[in-house]
């Protein structure tokens, strides 16, 4: 599938929203590391078989039976090649856990992954007894040696939370206690309080400090068997495609959820959605809907798809701090502005701001840029649209959540394959 036609049609039903793609690859970790231990709810998408990948670079062995993913116990010698796809998420969580293991190992990747800042690594890391070098192998990224040793390690805290949960992962390992200094404001902090959640279920023991967190060394992983919770980022896709295009009831939800894409519903009944809770789901209808102002900096993957509901609204729509987006999979600012525009909508794109507005969609092409949450993004776009919408890069969903179409229409999509 490498372009598809989406053409607008009500949507409705029942549709449970896929394991959390954040949850499962700390869960992942978590029981790897604590040895034989299990994970349920694990789809086949690329992110998640990257992080099976590095695992077994790591040399931890693991058996899978459909979304089921069991960890022996065993340790393997492990592999000179860590293969991270595209996943930002197991690049940066992986780099200090094999450190902190004295693993020697060559990152590597493909896409915009090879891009993506690692300066934060790069700094922290080399005091506290790693060296990491650019290797010249064909999408190396990053090359480690060395063994971790606790102490200060002061990061900043808006780069990337994902910094931050790969050291919360791997100070516990180290022999000294360490601790975590954040030299600015976190942002997306919510992904962090998910890796402390996951810790904590670990038997891992690490507290918050008035300058970041202080991390016990020479601890042990607990046995860690999880069921992964549904994911917010992409129930997102379901919560506007209703908002926009019909009715659905969305399942598999957590209310307590600590995912910060939560938020999709709090924004989304500011902008006038009928949406609540029900005794069988998140219930959400199509209803006027009206711009809203959103600090996104917490939540930039949900950019994309707010931006579609912004152009259902009536008014100009604020999305702000969000110059993260840029380093994505794409230029996420550059090619959500460039979906809205393809379909004839109205788009100020701005450093680290879109502001949408409110206009009929007639359709057209969208150039996917290889990136799951624009092509799926556009996808629910179509329920607004007067004409088709055609879409690049469609095979790019594999990188998330692989079943994205067969779903869509089993609620209602119209879909064809170009």
């Amino acid at each position: 599938m490498s372009v598809v036609s989406v053409m607008a049609n009500k949507v409705s039903g029942v549709v449970k929203a896929p394991p959390s793609k954040s949850a499962a690859h700390r869960a992942l970790i978590a029981a790897a590391l604590s040895g034989e231990s299990r994970v349920d709810g694990i789809i086949p998408s690329q992110d998640m078989e990257a992080t099976l990948r590095c695992l077994l670079a790591l040399g931890k062995a693991a058996t899978v039976d459909g979304q089921t993913v069991t960890f022996s116990g065993e340790n393997a010698e492990g592999l000179p090649i860590a293969d991270c796809g595209e996943s930002g998420s197991t690049l940066r969580f992986f780099v200090p856990i094999f450190a902190a293991l004295g693993k020697e190992v060559t990152f590597v990747g493909k896409g915009r992954l090879p891009e993506r800042p690692m300066t934060t690594y790069a700094d922290c890391l080399p005091p506290h007894g790693v060296t990491l070098t650019r290797p010249a192998c064909e999408g190396g990224i990053v090359h480690i040696k060395g063994q971790l040793r606790g102490g200060e390690y002061r990061v900043a805290g808006d780069v990337s939370s994902q910094f931050i949960t790969g050291l919360l992962f791997a100070l516990p390992l180290c022999e000294e206690d360490s601790e975590i200094v954040l030299t600015s404001p976190l942002q997306s902090a919510g992904y962090v309080e998910m890796t402390l959640e996951v810790l904590r279920e670990a038997g891992i023991q690490m507290e918050k400090t008035d300058r970041g967190y202080a991390v016990k060394g020479s601890q042990s992983y607990a046995l860690y068997d999880h069921t992964v919770e549904g994911d917010w980022s992409q129930a997102a896709f379901w919560l506007t495609a209703a908002a926009i295009g019909g009715e659905l009831t969305v399942t598999g939800l957590r209310r307590d959820s600590l995912q910060g894409d939560k938020r999709i519903e709090a924004i989304l009944r500011e902008m006038g959605a009928r949406i609540e809770w029900r005794e069988d789901g998140l219930f959400c209808r199509r209803s006027p809907l009206c711009a809203v102002e959103a600090d996104v900096s917490d939540i930039p993957d949900l950019v994309p798809i707010l931006s579609v509901a912004a152009a259902a609204a009536t008014g100009t729509t604020r999305l702000y701090n969000a110059a993260r987006l840029r380093l994505k999979e794409s230029d996420r600012l550059q090619t959500t502005a460039a979906m809205i525009l393809a379909l004839g909508g109205e788009v100020t794109e701005r450093e680290d701001e879109l502001l949408v507005s409110g206009h009929a969609l007639r359709g057209g092409r969208v150039d996917g840029a290889n990136d799951h949450r624009i092509v799926m993004s556009a996808a629910i776009a179509a329920l607004i649209s007067t004409g088709c919408v055609d879409i690049t890069d469609a095979h790019s969903v594999a990188k998330s959540w692989p079943s994205f179409f067969k779903e869509y229409e089993q609620i209602g999509g119209m879909i064809r394959e170009l």
